[in-house]
């Protein structure tokens, strides 16, 4: 253990940079939490359409994405199951959390994202965390001694620290605060870093076939074929002036935005208000009335009438005038779309930041860097994210409490 005299120094006032300097803070050294930020936790604040989703009802390992060890993974995000991490918010955070059935998202019965970046910032304070907000941390490094590290902020003197958590997050939604500087450290201190890409982002495409549905919304279910784990997903979808958004949308864009970054395509097969394409055409071979009119019982009516015209089929013909090739082609404009798409919306609406530091960079039971000791890493700095929903918060949690306290440790 180092000199307990020394402080931590927790670096981002995000999720994980709260929650590390909070658990930090139950060890015997002073917590010093910097933030660029005049407030911290702006992600936090806009989060869940300003009612911040704490958490998902459930969740494990098999919904998160990363390119790195899938067993780092299993253990990190299992180190604090959900149903502690809500007892966490609910008895030491005092903020009851109200379960939407609908979505299976986990918020705060005040549905006021101000009142959880609050209560995380009360919490540090009364732990005795120093916070110092608008003070941009401009270098860190480690003491040739091996004696703890040393930081310089953009104005004062140098720190010597015990020990440090890096909690900077990745490149996503910029006006945050985000800008990658955590991840540029990481890669100059020698760290494997799987390159960043925008994830959880709205797709465009251009020229826009579909710009006169914009505002439009339904709920579908989207398939990406032809990767090593096909992958479907299933919700809300929205049409935008430039694109598409929605939850199912953000869920599969990363897939779209590699394969763009590789140079390639990558196919999204939607299933329109998600029927698979055997149910479309069973309605089309049994039911009556006209395709159009069975398309409006599903769909909203602009989109049944665009994936009519899609398909070429007379508005006025009937299900009994339709031969098995109509039917076969207008089931599959139905169940089995293939989305044009040409590219995404980018970090500027990115919910989170794809790749990051590997997670074979740092122990699993601590976080601290297998290359540097003493120095932590978490939250949206390593390589996983998880799907919308609250997934990316329950690992900001986990990962800031698993550095907080190996941090305390050291």
């Amino acid at each position: 253990m180092g000199d307990a005299t020394l402080p931590i120094v927790v670096v981002g006032a995000g999720a994980a940079g709260f929650m590390a300097a909070i658990w930090a803070a139950d060890g015997p050294s002073p917590v010093i939490l910097f933030e660029g930020t005049e407030d911290g936790g702006r992600k936090i604040l806009i989060s869940g359409g300003g009612r911040c989703n704490v958490l998902p009802s459930a969740f494990g390992p098999e919904e998160f994405h990363t390119d790195s060890s899938p067993n780092s993974l299993r253990k990190i995000l299992t180190s604090w199951p959900g149903a502690e991490q809500r007892a966490f918010f609910e008895r030491e955070l005092c903020i009851p959390l109200n379960l939407e059935p609908e979505t299976g998202k986990l918020f705060p019965a005040s549905n006021r994202a101000r009142e959880v970046r609050d209560r995380l910032q009360v919490e540090a304070e009364e732990r005795g965390v120093e916070i110092r907000f608008g003070t941009r941390v401009r270098d860190l490094h480690p003491q040739s001694d091996g004696g703890g590290w040393t930081v310089q902020a953009m104005s004062g003197g140098p720190i010597h620290a015990r020990s440090v958590v890096l909690a900077t997050g990745g490149l996503s939604v910029p006006k945050t605060g985000s800008d990658g500087w955590g991840l540029a450290l990481a890669r100059r201190l020698g760290h494997e870093v799987i390159d960043p890409y925008p994830a959880l982002t709205p797709l465009t495409v251009d020229p826009n076939p579909f710009s006169d549905l914009a505002g439009v919304s339904c709920e579908v279910t989207i398939t990406v074929p032809q990767v090593s784990k096909p992958y479907s997903t299933s919700g809300g979808f929205l049409f935008t002036h430039r694109g598409y958004s929605g939850p199912t949308v953000l869920n599969v864009s990363h897939y779209a935005v590699r394969a763009k970054d590789r140079g390639s395509s990558q196919p999204l097969h939607v299933a329109w208000g998600s029927r698979p394409g055997d149910v479309w055409n069973q309605e089309l071979r049994c039911g009556a009335g006209t395709p159009r009119a069975i398309a409006r019982r599903h769909l909203p009516n602009r989109l049944a009438d665009a994936l009519i015209a899609i398909a070429a089929l007379p508005g006025d013909t009937r299900t009994s005038q339709l031969t098995k090739e109509d039917r076969g082609r207008c089931a599959r404009t139905f169940g089995r779309f293939d989305l044009p798409w040409s590219g995404s919306e980018g970090y500027k609406k990115a919910e989170v930041t794809g790749g990051g530091i590997a997670l074979e960079e740092v122990a699993p039971r601590t976080l601290e860097s297998r290359r540097h000791p003493g120095l932590f890493l978490c939250g949206e700095i390593l390589d996983a994210f998880g799907p919308i929903g609250g997934y990316n918060f329950a690992w900001a949690w986990a990962t800031g409490r698993l550095a907080g306290l190996g941090a305390a440790a050291h």
